[in-house]
């Protein structure tokens, strides 16, 4: 079976943990959409692995890791995350495959983004000014540069010189040279080529051989372009449709979804966030969370779980089960809040509102739980947990509306708590090599 496996809430949930944790069970790793301002942060036996663009799946030898036509690559940024990888010991090898369909992100995107930001002033969406949303713009008004597009330089020379001279007509005093960044792409396409196939049939033909493949997002559901807190949201489908659009798969390929959620709530840049805490609280969780992004190092904003924004992921991704993460994070608090409803005015709200106004009026109404002074950390067996954080994870359970299959209890791979207890069946198949 195939399994996806994306972010419930607003991004930051520990997705490359789980990633990393699973792919043994499966032959590819498929990433969908985004772009290297996604940071999958990894340990493996105490050293640390930020991946940008190349799925979590890359630090298990013998697996391949798929970039599909969903993403938006920066050469650049590519090449630099295989080195450093390299240099930590993992051969990238033949085992990356690149979409021919892949959009690049190039020299004048990276401009345009901080243009974009800066015109906003007050309100500003707090990207990370990386060049992934104007690429997505060139993408969806059909001006976009594709890595397959690097085999015909005569065309792509054509590409490059008119979306170089666009580009100064909108930058004051820019006068950029669009021909070194087309010898860059020259450049570029050498040592990109050994990697660039149709994605779609070669997915495809795994499937048929009985390969299984785990499908991996960035971001969050709270994110996506279409369904989450739009305009503070990313430029791409983060949730489940994007799997689908961003590989060239078939819907009944995805076999189960795995959203990943923290037991607490943090968000990145602009926008509403309901149960936000600040002051010693936010702090707190910050600091024990190490809750800093991976690729800007900038603090994420910290609150308590919001079930009715998880509840709004299950719904939106059709969840078949989660993975709770930092739950040791909680540890030594006397009481642990819960969102679980929101009051708007004189409503009281279940369920989460499509309008971005009204989310940013609505205030938390909390249950509150007891905590658990037993540490968590490096805990592998659900027994194990102090009472009161199983009952916490069962009360998440039912107010979520889905089973929480893995619990991680600390950074490193073995830390995590893999239930098997028939609620949700990981799956584990492998083709024999």
């Amino acid at each position: 079976m195939n399994l996806a496996v994306l972010g419930a809430q607003w991004g930051d949930e520990g997705k490359g943990k789980i990633v990393d944790l699973l792919t043994p069970r499966f032959d590819i790793v498929a990433r969908y959409q985004g772009g290297h301002n996604a940071g999958h942060t990894v340990f493996v036996n105490g050293t640390k692995f930020v991946l940008r663009l190349i799925p979590s799946g890359m630090l298990h030898p013998g697996i391949t890791c798929v970039i599909g036509n969903g993403v938006v690559v920066d050469p650049e940024a590519l090449f630099a995350e295989v080195d450093e990888l390299s240099r930590n010991g993992i051969d990238v090898g033949d085992r990356l495959v690149v979409s021919d369909k892949a959009h690049l992100i190039l020299p004048y995107h990276r401009d345009l983004d901080l243009l974009a930001e800066a015109r906003r002033g007050e309100r500003k969406i707090g990207t990370t000014s990386r060049g992934i949303g104007p690429a997505y713009e060139d993408k969806i008004a059909r001006r976009g540069i594709r890595v397959g597009d690097l085999a015909d330089p005569d065309a792509l020379e054509q590409n490059v010189r008119d979306n170089v001279l666009a580009r100064n007509r909108l930058v004051h005093d820019s006068t950029m040279d669009w021909k070194p960044v087309f010898d860059q792409l020259l450049a570029h396409a050498a040592r990109l080529q050994p990697w660039v196939r149709d994605i779609s049939l070669m997915l495809n033909d795994a499937m048929s051989d009985g390969r299984c493949i785990l499908f991996e997002g960035a971001q969050g559901t709270l994110l996506d372009i279409d369904h989450g807190t739009y305009p503070y949201v990313t430029s791409s489908n983060a949730s489940i449709g994007g799997v689908c659009t961003g590989l060239g798969i078939g819907p009944r390929a995805i076999g189960g979804v795995l959203g990943v959620a923290k037991a607490y709530t943090t968000r990145v840049g602009e926008g509403p966030l309901p149960t936000e805490l600040v002051g010693e609280m936010g702090n707190r969780l910050r600091d024990s969370g190490n809750e800093y992004g991976a690729v800007t190092g900038r603090p994420r904003r910290c609150g308590w779980y919001d079930a009715v924004a998880v509840r709004y992921g299950v719904r939106i991704n059709g969840l078949d089960a989660l993975a709770l993460t930092k739950l040791d994070v909680l540890d030594g608090l006397d009481r642990i809040d819960v969102c679980t409803s929101y009051r708007c005015g004189s409503r009281r709200l279940t369920e989460f509102p499509s309008d971005v106004g009204q989310l940013s009026s609505c205030e938390p109404i909390y249950e509150s739980l007891p905590g658990w002074s037993t540490p968590t950390r490096g805990i592998r067996r659900f027994s194990e947990l102090p009472e009161n954080a199983r009952r916490y994870i069962a009360r998440l359970e039912e107010i979520s509306g889905v089973p929480a299959a893995i619990v991680s209890t600390g950074s490193e791979r073995e830390h995590t708590i893999v239930r098997d207890d028939q609620r949700f069946q990981i799956p584990d198949r492998r083709v024999p090599a």
